[in-house]
Protein backbone atom coordinates (compact mmCIF):
# COMPACT_ATOMS: atom_id res chain seq x y z
CA UNK A 1 0.00 0.00 0.00
CA UNK A 2 1.24 3.87 -0.47
CA UNK A 3 1.20 4.90 3.21
CA UNK A 4 0.84 8.48 4.82
CA UNK A 5 2.62 7.30 8.30
CA UNK A 6 1.78 10.39 11.09
CA UNK A 7 3.13 9.96 14.31
CA UNK A 8 5.27 11.55 17.26
CA UNK A 9 6.40 9.63 20.09
CA UNK A 10 8.94 6.67 20.25
CA UNK A 11 5.66 4.70 20.79
CA UNK A 12 4.86 5.03 17.32
CA UNK A 13 8.51 4.28 15.94
CA UNK A 14 8.16 0.32 15.95
CA UNK A 15 4.88 0.11 13.67
CA UNK A 16 6.65 2.88 11.14
CA UNK A 17 9.33 0.32 11.45
CA UNK A 18 7.24 -2.37 10.75
CA UNK A 19 5.37 -0.60 7.73
CA UNK A 20 8.80 -0.76 6.06
CA UNK A 21 9.34 -3.93 7.04
CA UNK A 22 6.34 -5.11 5.43
CA UNK A 23 7.04 -3.26 2.04
CA UNK A 24 4.45 -0.92 2.06
CA UNK A 25 5.47 2.48 0.45
CA UNK A 26 5.67 5.17 2.90
CA UNK A 27 4.88 8.49 0.86
CA UNK A 28 5.51 10.50 3.74
CA UNK A 29 5.65 11.25 7.17
CA UNK A 30 3.80 13.39 9.01
CA UNK A 31 5.17 14.38 12.91
CA UNK A 32 4.67 17.36 15.56
CA UNK A 33 6.96 20.56 14.88
CA UNK A 34 10.10 20.16 16.62
CA UNK A 35 10.37 21.52 20.54
CA UNK A 36 12.58 22.95 22.81
CA UNK A 37 12.90 20.43 25.72
CA UNK A 38 14.84 19.65 29.02
CA UNK A 39 16.56 21.87 31.75
CA UNK A 40 18.18 23.90 28.59
CA UNK A 41 15.28 24.02 26.55
CA UNK A 42 17.33 22.82 23.44
CA UNK A 43 15.03 22.01 20.26
CA UNK A 44 14.91 18.72 20.14
CA UNK A 45 13.06 16.74 16.54
CA UNK A 46 10.55 14.25 17.50
CA UNK A 47 11.59 10.20 17.75
CA UNK A 48 9.54 9.41 14.54
CA UNK A 49 11.14 11.93 12.53
CA UNK A 50 14.29 10.74 13.59
CA UNK A 51 13.84 7.23 12.96
CA UNK A 52 12.43 8.47 9.41
CA UNK A 53 15.20 10.50 8.38
CA UNK A 54 17.53 7.95 9.28
CA UNK A 55 15.52 5.71 6.40
CA UNK A 56 15.39 8.53 3.63
CA UNK A 57 11.79 9.25 3.87
CA UNK A 58 9.89 12.58 3.67
CA UNK A 59 9.25 14.47 6.65
CA UNK A 60 6.58 16.63 6.84
CA UNK A 61 5.98 19.14 10.68
CA UNK A 62 3.35 22.20 10.29
CA UNK A 63 2.55 24.02 12.99
CA UNK A 64 -1.33 23.47 11.95
CA UNK A 65 -3.31 21.43 9.78
CA UNK A 66 -6.69 22.67 9.73
CA UNK A 67 -5.41 24.73 6.74
CA UNK A 68 -5.80 24.61 2.83
CA UNK A 69 -1.86 24.24 2.39
CA UNK A 70 -1.47 21.30 4.82
CA UNK A 71 -5.31 20.11 3.40
CA UNK A 72 -3.41 19.99 -0.37
CA UNK A 73 0.13 18.71 0.83
CA UNK A 74 -2.15 15.92 2.47
CA UNK A 75 -4.06 15.11 -0.56
CA UNK A 76 -1.01 15.30 -3.17
CA UNK A 77 0.17 12.36 -1.96
CA UNK A 78 -2.44 10.06 -3.36
CA UNK A 79 -1.95 7.51 -0.59
CA UNK A 80 -3.86 4.80 -0.08
CA UNK A 81 -4.44 4.67 4.11
CA UNK A 82 -3.01 6.92 6.23
CA UNK A 83 -1.65 4.89 9.36
CA UNK A 84 -1.69 7.25 12.69
CA UNK A 85 -0.09 6.48 15.99
CA UNK A 86 0.15 9.20 18.84
CA UNK A 87 0.50 11.35 16.06
CA UNK A 88 -0.98 14.65 18.55
CA UNK A 89 -3.94 16.40 16.72
CA UNK A 90 -7.28 15.65 15.44
CA UNK A 91 -7.39 15.08 12.00
CA UNK A 92 -9.74 17.53 9.93
CA UNK A 93 -12.77 15.70 7.94
CA UNK A 94 -10.60 16.88 5.17
CA UNK A 95 -7.82 14.62 5.93
CA UNK A 96 -10.24 11.33 7.03
CA UNK A 97 -11.44 11.56 3.59
CA UNK A 98 -8.26 12.24 1.24
CA UNK A 99 -6.84 8.72 1.39
CA UNK A 100 -8.48 5.98 -0.82
CA UNK A 101 -9.42 3.96 1.96
CA UNK A 102 -9.20 6.81 4.89
CA UNK A 103 -7.64 6.61 7.97
CA UNK A 104 -6.36 3.50 10.52
CA UNK A 105 -5.66 4.52 14.18
CA UNK A 106 -3.46 2.20 16.57
CA UNK A 107 -4.47 3.11 19.23
CA UNK A 108 -3.10 1.96 22.97
CA UNK A 109 -6.20 0.98 24.33
CA UNK A 110 -8.81 -1.85 24.54
CA UNK A 111 -11.75 0.65 22.98
CA UNK A 112 -14.22 1.41 23.57
CA UNK A 113 -12.02 2.08 27.14
CA UNK A 114 -9.34 4.63 27.62
CA UNK A 115 -10.79 7.23 24.50
CA UNK A 116 -8.06 10.17 24.39
CA UNK A 117 -4.35 11.51 24.69
CA UNK A 118 -3.35 9.14 27.87
CA UNK A 119 -4.58 5.83 27.93
CA UNK A 120 -2.05 3.91 29.33
CA UNK A 121 -1.47 6.17 31.96
CA UNK A 122 -5.37 6.19 33.25
CA UNK A 123 -5.27 2.39 32.85
CA UNK A 124 -2.72 1.64 35.57
CA UNK A 125 -3.93 4.89 37.76
CA UNK A 126 -7.12 3.27 37.68
CA UNK A 127 -5.74 -0.27 38.54
CA UNK A 128 -6.57 -1.90 35.62
CA UNK A 129 -5.42 -5.46 35.36
CA UNK A 130 -5.83 -5.71 31.65
CA UNK A 131 -5.18 -3.50 28.90
CA UNK A 132 -4.51 -3.69 24.78
CA UNK A 133 -3.65 -1.73 21.37
CA UNK A 134 -6.54 -1.95 19.19
CA UNK A 135 -6.88 -0.85 15.12
CA UNK A 136 -9.65 1.51 14.50
CA UNK A 137 -10.94 3.17 11.38
CA UNK A 138 -10.61 7.02 12.33
CA UNK A 139 -13.61 8.76 12.69
CA UNK A 140 -14.19 12.55 13.09
CA UNK A 141 -15.41 11.88 17.14
CA UNK A 142 -12.42 11.07 19.14
CA UNK A 143 -11.29 7.17 19.05
CA UNK A 144 -15.00 6.33 18.25
CA UNK A 145 -14.42 4.63 14.98
CA UNK A 146 -15.42 0.89 13.93
CA UNK A 147 -12.92 -1.49 15.35
CA UNK A 148 -10.61 -3.59 12.30
CA UNK A 149 -8.58 -5.44 15.33
CA UNK A 150 -7.39 -6.07 18.79
CA UNK A 151 -5.17 -7.48 21.29
CA UNK A 152 -4.49 -7.68 25.10
CA UNK A 153 -1.73 -7.87 27.60
CA UNK A 154 -2.14 -8.23 31.54
CA UNK A 155 -0.40 -5.65 34.07
CA UNK A 156 1.74 -6.53 36.22
CA UNK A 157 1.08 -5.02 39.89
CA UNK A 158 4.60 -2.85 39.52
CA UNK A 159 4.56 -1.76 35.75
CA UNK A 160 4.82 1.58 35.16
CA UNK A 161 3.31 3.31 31.93
CA UNK A 162 6.57 3.99 30.18
CA UNK A 163 7.05 -0.25 30.95
CA UNK A 164 3.48 -0.99 29.84
CA UNK A 165 3.77 1.99 26.88
CA UNK A 166 6.87 -0.15 25.58
CA UNK A 167 5.15 -3.44 25.66
CA UNK A 168 2.00 -1.73 23.64
CA UNK A 169 3.70 0.21 21.27
CA UNK A 170 5.63 -3.58 19.65
CA UNK A 171 2.27 -5.15 20.16
CA UNK A 172 0.74 -2.14 18.24
CA UNK A 173 3.36 -2.62 15.36
CA UNK A 174 2.43 -6.63 14.66
CA UNK A 175 -1.37 -5.66 15.21
CA UNK A 176 -1.12 -2.79 12.54
CA UNK A 177 0.87 -5.20 10.15
CA UNK A 178 -1.95 -8.34 10.44
CA UNK A 179 -4.60 -5.82 10.15
CA UNK A 180 -3.10 -4.23 6.69
CA UNK A 181 -2.32 -7.80 5.76
CA UNK A 182 -5.88 -8.94 5.85
CA UNK A 183 -7.56 -5.38 5.44
CA UNK A 184 -10.18 -6.29 2.71
CA UNK A 185 -11.46 -9.58 4.40
CA UNK A 186 -11.51 -8.00 7.89
CA UNK A 187 -15.44 -6.59 9.04
CA UNK A 188 -15.30 -3.74 11.25
CA UNK A 189 -17.21 -3.84 14.03
CA UNK A 190 -19.22 -0.49 15.70
CA UNK A 191 -18.09 0.36 19.16
CA UNK A 192 -20.39 0.29 22.17
CA UNK A 193 -20.39 3.69 23.07
CA UNK A 194 -22.33 3.35 26.09
CA UNK A 195 -18.98 1.57 27.59
CA UNK A 196 -16.61 4.47 26.60
CA UNK A 197 -14.36 5.67 29.63
CA UNK A 198 -12.15 8.66 28.64
CA UNK A 199 -8.15 8.94 29.18
CA UNK A 200 -8.21 12.85 29.30
CA UNK A 201 -4.85 14.58 28.38
CA UNK A 202 -2.63 15.12 31.76
CA UNK A 203 -1.77 18.21 33.33
CA UNK A 204 0.42 18.85 36.36
CA UNK A 205 -1.92 18.94 38.69
CA UNK A 206 -3.14 15.02 38.42
CA UNK A 207 0.32 14.44 39.99
CA UNK A 208 -0.09 16.20 43.32
CA UNK A 209 -0.43 13.38 46.02
CA UNK A 210 -3.30 13.95 47.86
CA UNK A 211 -2.30 11.76 51.49
CA UNK A 212 -6.03 10.89 52.53
CA UNK A 213 -6.52 8.60 49.64
CA UNK A 214 -5.48 5.11 49.94
CA UNK A 215 -1.65 3.32 49.51
CA UNK A 216 -2.59 1.35 46.92
CA UNK A 217 -4.61 4.38 44.99
CA UNK A 218 -0.98 6.49 45.54
CA UNK A 219 0.78 3.65 44.19
CA UNK A 220 -1.02 3.48 41.21
CA UNK A 221 -0.39 7.12 40.22
CA UNK A 222 3.33 6.81 41.23
CA UNK A 223 3.71 4.44 38.48
CA UNK A 224 0.87 5.68 36.21
CA UNK A 225 1.77 9.20 35.69
CA UNK A 226 5.29 8.57 34.73
CA UNK A 227 7.37 10.34 32.78
CA UNK A 228 5.20 13.18 33.19
CA UNK A 229 3.63 14.96 35.34
CA UNK A 230 4.78 12.30 37.99
CA UNK A 231 3.49 11.83 41.68
CA UNK A 232 4.52 14.25 43.70
CA UNK A 233 4.26 16.17 47.08
CA UNK A 234 5.76 19.09 49.40
CA UNK A 235 8.62 18.10 51.83
CA UNK A 236 10.07 21.41 53.72
CA UNK A 237 8.41 23.78 51.48
CA UNK A 238 10.03 22.24 48.82
CA UNK A 239 8.57 20.01 45.53
CA UNK A 240 9.28 15.63 46.31
CA UNK A 241 8.44 13.64 43.03
CA UNK A 242 8.25 10.11 44.26
CA UNK A 243 9.28 7.99 41.16
CA UNK A 244 9.40 4.33 43.32
CA UNK A 245 6.80 3.35 46.04
CA UNK A 246 4.94 0.76 47.86
CA UNK A 247 2.00 0.04 50.07
CA UNK A 248 3.24 -1.38 53.74
CA UNK A 249 2.01 -3.89 55.17
CA UNK A 250 -0.28 -3.01 57.80
CA UNK A 251 -1.58 -5.32 60.59
CA UNK A 252 -3.87 -3.73 63.66
CA UNK A 253 -2.95 -0.07 62.47
CA UNK A 254 0.93 -1.00 62.90
CA UNK A 255 3.92 -1.28 60.16
CA UNK A 256 6.34 -3.53 60.80
CA UNK A 257 9.98 -2.67 59.01
CA UNK A 258 13.49 -3.92 59.06
CA UNK A 259 15.30 -0.78 59.39
CA UNK A 260 12.78 1.20 61.56
CA UNK A 261 11.08 -1.31 63.81
CA UNK A 262 7.48 -1.30 64.56
CA UNK A 263 5.42 2.08 63.67
CA UNK A 264 1.55 3.07 64.69
CA UNK A 265 -0.18 4.65 62.18
CA UNK A 266 -0.60 8.32 62.23
CA UNK A 267 -2.88 10.67 60.47
CA UNK A 268 -2.81 10.88 56.52
CA UNK A 269 0.72 12.86 55.09
CA UNK A 270 2.03 12.09 58.74
CA UNK A 271 5.64 10.54 58.81
CA UNK A 272 5.49 7.39 60.35
CA UNK A 273 9.39 6.18 59.94
CA UNK A 274 12.28 7.96 58.88
CA UNK A 275 15.58 5.63 59.59
CA UNK A 276 17.88 3.71 56.92
CA UNK A 277 15.86 2.50 53.83
CA UNK A 278 12.61 3.22 55.39
CA UNK A 279 10.16 6.22 54.63
CA UNK A 280 6.99 5.25 54.97
CA UNK A 281 4.17 7.89 55.23
CA UNK A 282 0.43 7.12 56.66
CA UNK A 283 -2.24 7.40 54.02
CA UNK A 284 -6.07 7.17 54.21
CA UNK A 285 -8.00 4.14 54.94
CA UNK A 286 -5.72 2.94 57.50
CA UNK A 287 -2.62 2.30 54.92
CA UNK A 288 0.63 3.46 54.57
CA UNK A 289 3.08 4.00 51.43
CA UNK A 290 6.79 3.14 51.54
CA UNK A 291 8.89 5.34 49.72
CA UNK A 292 11.51 3.94 47.65
CA UNK A 293 13.34 6.21 45.36
CA UNK A 294 12.31 10.28 45.39
CA UNK A 295 13.96 13.22 43.67
CA UNK A 296 14.30 16.69 45.69
CA UNK A 297 13.27 19.44 43.57
CA UNK A 298 16.73 20.55 41.60
CA UNK A 299 18.50 17.40 42.42
CA UNK A 300 18.64 14.08 41.40
CA UNK A 301 17.13 10.67 41.69
CA UNK A 302 17.83 8.56 45.08
CA UNK A 303 17.31 5.91 46.88
CA UNK A 304 15.79 6.91 50.50
CA UNK A 305 18.67 6.15 52.29
CA UNK A 306 20.17 8.74 50.46
CA UNK A 307 17.38 11.05 50.56
CA UNK A 308 17.16 10.66 54.16
CA UNK A 309 21.17 11.05 54.97
CA UNK A 310 20.75 14.44 53.21
CA UNK A 311 17.07 15.79 54.63
CA UNK A 312 16.19 16.51 58.65
CA UNK A 313 12.73 14.49 58.23
CA UNK A 314 11.87 12.88 61.39
CA UNK A 315 8.59 10.56 62.94
CA UNK A 316 5.79 13.19 62.94
CA UNK A 317 6.57 15.45 60.14
CA UNK A 318 4.10 16.03 57.90
CA UNK A 319 4.51 16.23 53.87
CA UNK A 320 2.08 17.41 51.39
Amino acid sequence: MRIVFMGTPESAVPTLHRCLQDDHEIVGVWTQPDRPSGRGNKVTSPPVKEFALSRGLTVHQPSRIKTDEATELFRSQNADLAVVVAYGRILPKSFLEAPKYGCVNVHFSLLPKYRGAAPVNWAIVNGERETGVTTIIIEPELDSGPILRQSNILVSDRETAPAVLERLSQMGAELLSTTLRDFDQIKPRRQNHAQATFAPLLKKEHGLIDWTASANEIDRRVRGLQPWPNAYTSVQSRQLTIWSAEPALVQNSFVRSPGAGVSSLGSPGEVIAARHNDLIVSCGQQTALRLLEVQPEARRRMNVRDFLNGTHLKVGDRIG
